[in-house]
């Protein structure tokens, strides 16, 4: 029981992050980018040391990998791979990452970056609540939440969760061959309240466009010229 409870909390808190960072990056996506390239032309002029880029990707690789950790133990405490299935795994992505972003650095790959960032915000979300989902089954197997009905339906005919399939879409979006309903409430639920507050928290206030007197100001003239 008090195990169930840790990975729970553990999977809860990467949802949080995750929900977070969506949010986070929905609101200042533009503002970090703008940011990073004033850093990198500043470098390439000599008014900043090359060592103030590397701080700052050091500082973003360093955040990324104490979400990863996270990520690795909600896996690993959710399935049944192996350490060595995990690290063949990580090793995978590890060059997929390196090659796109070997691919988008020499101009081989174009993605334009708006559509980037939308693809993977969905992907975080559906993570988030596929972990959601899985901790609540870690509470329902420590008898701390109601089952809601233990199996609202059975698609393992289709796919089965210990397929090469199912267990990918497990592990990137939830899956499950036989959900109890209190799973699916905690999925539902975490799609609803990141997705509503990415929406309504996470959009950029518009600036106010100056009118009158106050724009001729702001754009060096006097009134009457």
């Amino acid at each position: 029981m008090c195990r169930a409870a840790v990975n729970a909390a553990i999977l809860f808190a990467a949802v949080a992050m995750l929900g977070w960072h969506n949010i986070w990056m929905r609101r200042h996506a533009g503002e970090l980018a703008a940011a990073a390239n004033r850093l990198g032309a500043a470098v390439r002029a000599g008014s900043q040391p090359l060592w103030a880029l590397a701080f700052a990707v050091g500082l973003a690789v360093l955040r990324e990998g104490s979400e990863v950790v996270l990520f690795l133990y909600g896996i690993a405490a959710a399935g049944e791979d192996s350490a060595g299935a995990m690290g063949l795994g990580g090793v995978l992505g590890l060059a997929a990452g390196v090659a796109a972003g070997g691919g988008i650095y020499f101009g081989l790959v174009h993605i334009p970056m708006r559509h980037l960032f939308a693809v993977t915000s969905w992907l975080i979300l559906l993570l988030a609540a596929g972990m959601a989902s899985q901790a609540a089954a870690f509470l329902l197997q420590a008898d701390l939440l109601p089952p809601l009905g233990q199996s609202l339906w059975d698609t393992s005919f289709v796919l089965a969760d210990q397929s090469l399939t199912g267990r990918v879409l497990h592990v990137l979006v939830g899956y499950t061959a036989q959900p109890a309903g209190i799973q699916l409430v905690f999925y539902l639920a975490t799609l609803l309240i990141i997705g509503s507050l990415m929406r309504l928290v996470g959009t950029a206030p518009h600036a106010v466009r100056p009118s009158g007197a106050a724009a001729s100001h702001r754009a060096g003239l006097q009134p009457g010229e």
